[in-house]
């Protein structure tokens, strides 16, 4: 285990109707205006915004808005956010959606609070110092940006989607109700899953031993990930099983199940030339390719922690030898990805062998390696994808 800071301020509200105390829970932390950020239109159509809004109002809370947040969000939108928090100098940025919405206010609250453009911290040209508060009300369970210190944004003059890590722009508080993730489709509720799997999948296949507590809580949070998720894929309205996936989304990635250990997130970084060149890729699909054909490649390498996972997470029979049960710990998660709906090879997203090459090279950009318990060098992380095909 090596040395660790671990850091989780934000504050949750969980459970029914919360999102309606959202008017009292911001004036009691003494804020006057708020930049209301969220996605398209399916706020206004389920009514949460007028809910909002009316408790915004009751509570004397002013706020200005900006809809029209994407999937892998851009951009060139939060620059747009970043003027109108700065014109109508908020004090606070209240994020209404998931990921995407929650990662454009976050680099919203960076933006407003510099003069330098908001792109080079995603370039890591530069480190932010400074931020306005955030807070969320979740509406779906995936990225858990809701507790984490990541920011992820794609720039679409040149397809690149990257992001920054700081804990200043972890969110003030979350509002959680799982009444509000029921209407997530079958598909977008399946990349949730995954994405929330891979948060702690990443952090759990590292080269750091004697992780013992967080290897646990690792296997404990994607025991009942998959429990859950089979059940509110089944039935949207499981309030249990969305209320273990919201939680999960959140713990997965603030930093809980990886204490201790070292961190790369090299799928998550091949995926990024994914959703960052087809616009079109839902994260949790891209994740749910890369992360099997990635552990196929590298298994043998670290046959212990996959046979470990194997028996630990997908019940593999301990008659197996580790190298056996390692590989079919794999082809099981695998085989549950498709079970919840999800892609598994490339080919189902359209993405075929001529994008291998320069899809490589976005993930190094100007390195030779891609750093993860084993470096991948351009030709390595093609092979990856041919495995993926």
């Amino acid at each position: 285990m090596i040395n660790f800071d671990f850091y989780s301020p934000t504050k949750i509200f969980f459970g029914r109707n919360r999102e309606s105390e959202i008017g009292r829970i911001i004036k009691q932390y003494g804020f006057k205006k708020v930049l209301l950020h969220y996605g398209q239109s399916s706020i206004k159509k389920s009514g949460l915004y007028d809910r909002i809004v009316s408790s915004l109002k009751e509570q004397g809370i002013a706020f200005v808005e900006l809809g029209g947040v994407e999937p892998n969000p851009k951009v060139s939108l939060v620059r747009k956010a970043i003027q109108l928090a700065k014109a109508e100098q908020v004090d606070l940025v209240l994020a209404v959606g998931g990921g995407s919405v929650i990662d454009s206010s976050k680099a919203t609250a960076v933006g407003a609070c510099t003069d330098e453009d908001i792109w080079r911290f995603s370039l890591h040209e530069l480190t932010p110092q400074k931020a306005l508060p955030v807070g969320v009300i979740l509406t779906i369970s995936a990225a858990g940006s809701e507790l984490s210190n990541s920011c992820v944004l794609t720039n679409s003059d040149n397809w690149l989607k990257r992001g920054f890590n700081s804990d200043i722009i972890r969110p003030l508080f979350a509002v959680m109700n799982p009444e509000l993730t029921f209407s997530v489709s079958r598909y977008q509720t399946g990349c949730g899953i995954v994405d929330i799997m891979m948060h702690t999948l990443e952090r759990y296949f590292t080269d750091t031993s004697d992780m013992e507590l967080a290897s646990h809580l690792a296997e404990g949070l994607l025991k009942a990930v998959m429990e859950a998720g089979k059940k509110a894929i089944a039935d949207p309205n499981d309030y249990e099983a969305r209320a273990t996936l919201m939680l999960a989304s959140s713990f997965s990635h603030n930093g809980l199940t990886g204490l201790g250990g070292k961190l790369y997130f090299t799928v998550h970084r091949l995926e990024h030339e994914i959703s960052g060149m087809f616009d079109r890729v839902a994260h949790g699909a891209g994740l749910a390719v890369l992360f099997p054909a990635w552990a196929k490649y590298v298994y043998r390498h670290f046959t212990a922690r996959f046979a470990r996972f194997a028996y630990q997470v997908m019940d593999v029979s301990k008659s197996l030898t580790e190298e056996e049960a390692a590989y079919e710990g794999i082809i099981r998660l695998e085989a549950y990805f498709r079970q919840i709906g999800m892609p598994v090879r490339l080919s189902e997203l359209d993405i075929d062998e001529t994008s291998f090459e320069k899809m490589a090279e976005k993930a190094l950009g100007q390195n030779d390696t891609l750093n993860g318990i084993i470096p991948l060098n351009k030709n390595q992380i093609i092979e990856i994808f041919e495995i993926a095909k």
